[in-house]
């Protein structure tokens, strides 16, 4: 069955009370959509942070009547003769079937392979990462996690142990264990990050040696010799003391999730306990790395 989507501009200060107010006309789903593509922080447990530009974008099945909804909308403050809306037939679409479809393997370095769970291995013998990321975040296809798999491919991992904040789907803590790491801690702030860990891990066969962790669980005596946060660069800069604790002297730090244009704040909040080698930018995100001083 087809879908029509109300696409309304508003701000930060509107967005929620629209959104209340499309449910109660009878939208499926309402999501919020940045109009200009601006990142934000990610937000902390519990927060809303929505941007200064806001499109909020109702889902409705294909029988409403939109003249209806749109004459609601105009009886309320929160639209007025000025405010811009668009409203589209989407198709109907499988549309696990469409993404699954579109998720190729792919290769990083010399050695890696992220590879569908539902797909061939293109190289049998190479380094290949099996994974279904569920809900959580990181297929490789991002340009902060592909700076991050490229850079753990390049280095010697044999023997080391990692922690992975920010985890995710594992991909990163995964890719460690395959690679040569003999242990790794993946930590994030969400549960239904640690449980497609955990899947991803035994899929992978290295589930004995990936221990994972809520943020909030996370003890000061837990150090590593690599330590890598894909995140965003406001958690980075407000976590950094953390972070920083977590590496074993002369140990490595990878830092991603970061625009080109944050770069050097993020830097100066770890130069004073790093050596930080050359920033490395892929399409304006970028990659911080660097040793341990001490």
């Amino acid at each position: 069955m087809p879908w029509i989507q109300i696409k309304i501009n508003t701000t930060d200060q509107s967005a929620e009370a629209l959104s209340d107010c499309l449910t109660e006309l009878g939208a499926l789903s309402v999501t919020f959509q940045d109009t200009y593509d601006t990142p934000i922080f990610e937000p902390l447990p519990g927060e809303t942070r929505l941007w200064g530009n806001t499109d909020v974008i109702g889902l409705f099945d294909a029988q409403t009547d939109t003249d209806m909804v749109i004459a609601a909308l105009h009886n309320t403050p929160l639209f007025h003769s000025q405010t811009h809306y668009k409203i589209e037939q989407l198709e109907d679409k499988d549309w696990e079937r469409e993404w699954m479809d579109n998720f190729h393997p792919l290769k990083f370095g010399q050695r890696l392979w992220i590879c569908p769970s539902w797909r061939e291995i293109p190289e049998p013998d190479a380094v290949n990462v099996m994974l279904d990321p569920g809900l959580a975040f990181g297929t490789g296809t991002h340009p902060t996690t592909a700076m991050c798999l490229s850079w753990l491919d390049s280095l010697d991992l044999t023997g080391k142990t990692i922690i992975d904040y920010g985890c995710g789907s594992g991909i990163l803590a995964i890719a460690a264990l395959k690679l040569g790491a003999i242990s790794a801690i993946g930590v994030d702030i969400d549960p239904q990050a640690l449980q497609a860990s955990q899947a991803n891990a035994e899929r992978n066969h290295v589930d004995d040696r990936l221990t994972l962790l809520l943020a909030k669980d996370l003890t000061d005596d837990i150090q590593a010799d690599i330590v890598v946060a894909n995140i965003l660069a406001g958690p980075l800069k407000e976590l950094a003391p953390q972070i920083i604790q977590r590496v074993n002297p002369h140990g490595l730090l990878g830092l991603s999730g970061i625009l080109a244009t944050q770069a050097s704040s993020v830097s100066a909040a770890y130069q004073d306990d790093f050596t930080i080698d050359e920033v490395v930018e892929l399409e304006e995100w970028c990659r911080i790395t660097g040793k341990k001083l001490s």
